[in-house]
């Protein structure tokens, strides 16, 4: 059995990520995404930070530098630095920075505009810095700055610098499409073309996201030969973001049989949602192995066929990335999805009342409401209940008003056995002016109402939805105390729900 290839994982959530828009770490969050990232992760290399940036930059980075220093990890921190003479060497060396990412330009295009410079003047200051880290210990790795536009429109200048680099003391070279402006086929062909070339070469990728090709440029990237390649913490990045790294996991580990990475998928989601409150930077509900709504089944007929050999089942198993599938309760759901969320509670109900329950659920997602497992006892509560009352009392239609300067009110129309009644009134608040109302109708039927005691409202505990409300109304009826109870998504109309069952319970 051939052995596989190791493939390098480097994380530059730190630097390249920070260029999301609004984002930026301090440096405690800094130092602990570094140490999540080296040791719960367990990523080969982390890119930190550019030199030179500020105070607050060179604090951060040394407070990074000084932890790795002491826990073996110095090797792994890695720092975007510039051809600048020596001044980004001075910067790394006072904070204790052992490796350079040394930003040069990989497009004649970038040379000629931004530089300014011909290629020999370029490759001497490139020349200069290199030996300049070496003499302070520090070690380097050189990128190659629009590297994909200089493949596509310069590459004999490529080709010039990749041959210059060959005859220089670095430890890998570092391929960047700046612009994300790759495509698989692209991505595939450039770096098949350089592996051919030059075997010997430590190769990395470097994919930006602006095509939405950012996975599919990094497989294309190894099965064309590469090393390593460089991702972010929930796709993070300048623009549309960089090739996420719990994607590229997912993708390498399930898709790429000839490679390996030493990357810990059960720490991703973990991390990644710290990083996000760290950040502010949310991970979208549909975004592959993080998102929330990812491992969710909603569809019925999908709960159905789980229950049925796990028919709707891929190799993204929520379990490999500390997560666990969950089936949404709204009004796609069927009674699979119900009897899966049923058996996570521990509670078994009979045919005709899960029915019922689904029914609930139904009409609930119909007002497009979300439905969590944490309002299905409630949900029960309230189905099993209302089969302890004969429906001879209707409430057919109400108006609830509420006007600044104005004291609200209600109209009410109510069907009582065959007779229908409709009156108004005004109240203190619009349950109060419902009741007043209802206090007319009954009049009509010489009856009193009971008088109500207690009135609790109240959401289920540890649900994060809004989709439902449940007020228990206490009544006291001649001699007999009644609780009775309501439930919907709006607060007055659960207490109405809850009235209407105390109607017809007397």
């Amino acid at each position: 059995m051939l052995e596989k290839k190791k493939i390098e994982i480097m994380d530059t959530t730190l630097r390249d990520g920070e260029q999301t828009s609004g984002v930026s770490f301090s440096s405690r969050e800094k130092l602990t995404i570094a140490q999540l990232l080296l040791e719960e992760l367990k990523v080969d290399r982390i890119e930190i930070a550019s030199t030179k940036v500020s105070e607050g930059e060179f604090e951060a980075v040394k407070s990074v530098t000084t932890w790795a220093a002491e826990n073996n990890f110095i090797d792994k921190v890695e720092v975007l630095s510039f051809v600048d003479n020596g001044l980004s060497i001075d910067w790394m060396v006072e904070t204790g920075a052992k490796v350079q990412n040394l930003l040069a330009k990989g497009s004649m295009n970038h040379l000629k505009h931004q530089l300014k410079k011909t290629p020999e003047q370029h490759f001497e200051g490139i020349k200069t810095v290199i030996a300049l880290a070496e003499k302070q210990g520090i070690r380097t790795n050189v990128y190659l700055e629009d590297w994909s536009n200089g493949m596509k429109d310069s590459p004999e200048y490529v080709y010039s610098f990749l041959d210059f680099l060959a005859t220089q003391k670095i430890d890998r070279v570092l391929l960047p499409d700046t612009l994300g402006v790759l495509s698989p086929v692209t991505s595939a062909k450039y770096i098949a073309e350089i592996r051919e070339k030059y075997p010997e070469m430590h190769l990395d990728f470097h994919a930006h996201n602006d095509y939405d090709l950012g996975v599919a440029n990094v497989m294309a990237a190894i099965n064309a030969g590469a090393d390593g390649v460089h991702l972010t913490l929930n796709g993070m990045g300048e623009r549309a973001g960089n090739a996420p790294l719990a994607s590229v996991v997912a993708v390498i580990n399930d898709l790429i049989t000839d490679v390996e990475i030493a990357v810990n998928e059960k720490a991703l989601y973990k991390v990644s949602k710290l990083v996000a409150t760290f950040s502010g930077f949310r991970i979208p509900v549909n975004k592959p192995v993080l998102g929330e709504n990812v491992f969710t089944q909603t569809a019925g007929i999908h709960a159905d066929g789980d229950n049925k050999k796990n028919l709707y089942f891929n190799d993204l198993m929520p379990e490999r990335f500390g997560r666990k599938r969950q089936y949404a309760l709204g009004k796609t759901s069927g009674k699979a999805n119900v009897l899966k969320n049923l058996q996570e509670l521990g509670l078994h109900l009979n045919d005709q009342d899960i029915a019922k329950v689904t029914q609930k659920i139904i009409q609930l997602g119909d007002k497009k409401e979300i439905v969590t497992q944490d309002d299905l006892p409630y949900i029960i509560s309230d189905v099993l209940k209302s089969n302890q009352f004969k429906d001879t009392v209707r409430i057919t239609s109400y108006v609830l008003t509420h006007s600044k300067g104005l004291r609200p009110s209600t109209t009410v129309e109510v069907t009582i056995n065959s007779d229908t009644y409709e009156e108004h009134a005004q109240g203190d608040g619009q349950f109060d002016a419902f009741m007043n109302a209802l206090k007319k109708v009954y009049k009509h039927k010489n009856i009193e109402l009971p008088k109500l005691t207690d009135y609790i409202v109240r959401i289920p505990p540890g649900s994060a939805s809004d989709a439902l409300c449940e007020t228990v109304i206490t009544w006291q009826h001649g001699e007999k105390t009644l609780k009775t109870r309501g439930l919907d998504s709006d607060q007055t109309v659960s207490a109405i729900v809850a009235t209407r069952k105390m109607l017809n319970i007397i």
